[in-house]
């Protein structure tokens, strides 16, 4: 628009303003002239609405398609500044590992040896880098002399002169020729007046100073012109410590890589321009890597993130082993903290694992087991558990049991029961030199040696769990095993450590997995109270193999690579894999790394220690020696035969119908367990019906509504049918037969 229209049309506008207009019906002049009239617009607004005519029901009122309808509601009256600073979370004052005297412990001595073999490294290499400056020193003068007399010359200007004669231009040529002059006297009788303040000192030091002070001058010369002849390509001082060669991370590149994985969200907000990922903290130094942390766009969780690792990977420019994104459990889901590591968490040198050549074992105090992604140590307290191990073959499943084991047999309490139903003899270096009982493999006479060992495992639960009962208050106040009652030994409660590898062979067995399930299902319940430990490894973490009664009450798991979201939560508990926690996202050399779900806390990242069999050999040959040492070697370790045979062989059902006749269809649970009872006192003093019931469950058998005519009433309690128990009968005999 130019300045013409614009003129023309103010003047309408001021036109239109002056121009007195008159109100249709009234001839009331409502202009801006003299006989205007000053409209009080509340009062015209008050009088409009008090004269509206009340609706009806006959005449309903038209809703005003216009209106604008409030769809928030008022403003709630939230808390103050003072209340939001009251609730507002405060960062710690120190770092972790100045809070942790294990690790200030760790960082001190990476220190003490890193900055120890930098002075070493080059104190042994002084008289070479000495001999080698000396060699280079009048390459050094050269360069000294050459450098100074070009100053003096000024020879940095000589390009523009040059450039000006080219031209032609003899003004510009005689201003630059001016101030070359000028520089180069003021250059003159600086040199001169350095190299004879030089040449005098040098001669009052070799007149004055002491022999010491002038070979330490000439030294120093002579080094300076060797360093100022060292060629670039050739350094003299090398390198004692090659350093990782990891970028910092920046918010660039952060930024950078969540664009990179195709999730619309964040690419529609970085396509506005926009950053697609608020940071909420600082991106800092934390251990041997950086650390981001954010929040993810609105309806974008970091399981989206953890689900593209791969490609999260590639847009940082990383190996995929340092890179791990994580949830933060007390936060919204889309809260990502994001932890880039210098190194391959696979291939990174590790802290030397403090059993491995001496110390002993406390099972009540937490030992450490492996590191997280920062290089810090995690703890394992393995009383009060059991744990469930799960994997795809070769990933380090088999390692870590034994691990686990090792740290067993290291408390000279503990008696240990290992069976390696693979067959392949990886426990034998516990079970041959420490454990009470031992069997590697899946034969017949293996699976009775072990059905046999479980029997006696479960009479001792009971006893210990009457011991405990029997025991005063001030002596066991929370009616569970304690370290003190444990060193004595006549109560007799002293650690028992199980470990099982390829656990789905017991609970898969035609004849025996029922009775297998009952067991163990028994000792994960009630077994951490009484100080039995029970650890389960397997490499089909499914609900046939991993019964659901056992891997829903175990209390630590760790599941290391697994090919899907069912494996994954049977192993790390249902929902595991929505709330982002994954064992998929680990690839193939991610040999050890787990998912640790235990002491108390969320689910960590943890990378066990590696353990290789000559290795297992010797601390199983210590922790044989430390018992040999304390007298509590007993059992297999002592080449004692234990009989299967003498196990209380008993089976279950066909008890059952031996104390119920046929002519008693069905029968009262209280009835069927005092019958047991006087059966085999034994095996089943003390049953309830309630243990009745969970002792069928295995076998598919459920108890039922039975009622009886009590004194002319019917009284209606749990109990047992017949034709269940021979149906659950015929069926397992009848798969016996095809096995």
């Amino acid at each position: 628009m130019n300045h013409e229209d614009e003129n023309e049309l103010f003047q309408r506008l001021e036109a239109d303003m002056t121009t007195p207009t008159t109100t249709p019906g009234t001839g009331a002049d409502t202009g801006s002239g003299s006989g205007a009239e000053v409209v009080d617009l509340d009062k015209a607004r008050t009088a409009r609405a008090e004269s509206a005519p009340e609706p009806t029901d006959a005449e309903p009122t038209e809703p005003d398609p216009t209106a604008i309808v409030m769809v928030d509601g008022p403003a709630p009256a939230g808390p103050g500044y003072l209340g939001r600073l009251m609730g507002a979370r405060r960062r710690d004052l120190l770092p972790a590992w100045l809070r942790s005297r294990a690790e200030l412990r760790t960082a001190a001595r990476w220190a003490a040896g890193h900055y120890g073999h930098l002075a070493g490294y080059h104190m042994l290499r002084s008289p070479y880098y000495a001999g080698r400056l000396a060699f280079q020193s009048p390459r050094g003068a050269a360069r000294f002399v050459g450098g100074s007399m070009r100053w003096v010359s000024d020879r940095e200007g000589e390009p523009v002169r040059l450039a000006a004669v080219r031209r032609e231009d003899a003004a510009e040529y005689l201003k630059l020729s001016r101030q070359r002059d000028g520089r180069v006297r003021l250059r003159t009788l600086a040199g001169v007046l350095a190299m004879f303040t030089g040449l005098g000192a040098a001669l009052a030091i070799y007149v004055l100073a002491p022999g010491w002070l002038q070979a330490l001058s000439v030294g120093a010369v002579v080094m300076a012109l060797g360093s100022a002849g060292t060629r670039a390509d050739a350094p003299v001082v090398t390198r004692a410590v090659e350093l990782p060669n990891a970028p910092k991370l920046t918010s660039d590149i952060v930024l950078r890589a969540l664009g990179a994985l195709g999730i619309p969200a964040i690419n529609q907000a970085q396509g506005k321009g926009r950053d697609g990922f608020q940071f909420t903290a600082p991106i800092t130094r934390d251990g041997p890597g950086w650390r981001a942390e954010g929040n993810l766009p609105y309806g974008v969780t970091v399981t989206d993130v953890i689900e593209r690792r791969d490609k999260l990977a590639s847009g940082l420019r990383r190996p995929l082993g340092c890179v791990w994104p994580e949830a933060v459990p007390e936060e919204h889901t889309g809260r990502l903290v994001l932890w880039v590591g210098d190194q391959d968490m696979s291939t990174a040198r590790k802290p030397v694992w403090p059993l491995l050549k001496g110390g002993s074992v406390d099972l009540f105090k937490p030992v450490a087991f492996g590191t997280d992604q920062r290089g810090r140590w995690v703890e394992i307290t393995l009383m009060y558990i059991a744990a469930v191990i799960g994997a795809i073959p070769r990933m380090g499943k088999t390692f870590l049991l034994r691990l686990l084991l090792l740290i067993g047999a290291l408390d000279v309490r503990a008696e240990l029961h290992t069976y390696d139903l693979k067959g392949t003899g990886d426990l034998d270096p516990v079970g041959e030199r420490v454990s009470h009982r031992h069997r590697a493999g899946d034969d017949d006479e293996d699976i009775e040696y072990a059905l046999a060992d479980l029997r006696e495992l479960r009479k001792e639960l009971r006893r210990r769990a009457k011991m405990i009962r029997s025991l005063p208050r001030d002596i066991c106040p929370e009616s569970k095993v304690t370290s003190a009652l444990a060193d004595k030994p006549k109560l007799g409660l002293h650690p028992i450590v199980i470990g099982v590898d390829e656990c789905q062979v017991w609970f898969e067995h035609p004849k025996h997995g029922a009775e297998f399930e009952e067991i163990c299902t028994d000792l994960v319940k009630r077994g951490p109270a009484t100080g039995i430990v029970l650890l389960l490894a397997t490499q089909r973490p499914d609900a046939k193999a991993l019964p659901t009664g056992i891997s829903a009450n175990a209390s630590a798991r760790f599941c290391l690579k697994v090919m899907g979201q069912l494996e994954n939560d049977m192993v790390l508990g249902t929902s595991s894999y929505k709330r982002g926690i994954r064992a998929t996202m680990f690839s193939w050399k991610d040999k050890g790394i787990h998912y640790f779900v235990g002491e108390g806390s969320d689910a960590r990242i943890v990378s066990s220690v590696y353990v290789d069999a000559p290795t297992a050999e010797t601390i199983g040959q210590r922790a044989r020696t430390l018992r040999e040492a304390a007298g509590t070697l007993s059992g297999h370790a002592l080449g004692e035969e234990f009989d299967a045979d003498t196990g209380p062989g008993y089976d279950l059902l066909a008890d059952i119908l031996a104390v119920v006749p046929a002519a008693e269809p069905k029968t009262w649970s209280e009835t069927v367990v005092a019958r047991l009872a006087d059966l085999r006192p034994d095996v089943y003093g003390g049953w309830e019906p309630e243990g009745l019931a969970a002792a069928l469950k295995p076998y598919g058998i459920a108890t039922i509504q039975v009622g009886r005519r009590v004194d002319g009433k019917v009284v209606n309690r749990r109990g047992i049918d017949r034709s269940h128990l021979t149906t659950a009968i015929a069926e397992r005999d009848g798969k016996r037969d095809a096995g």
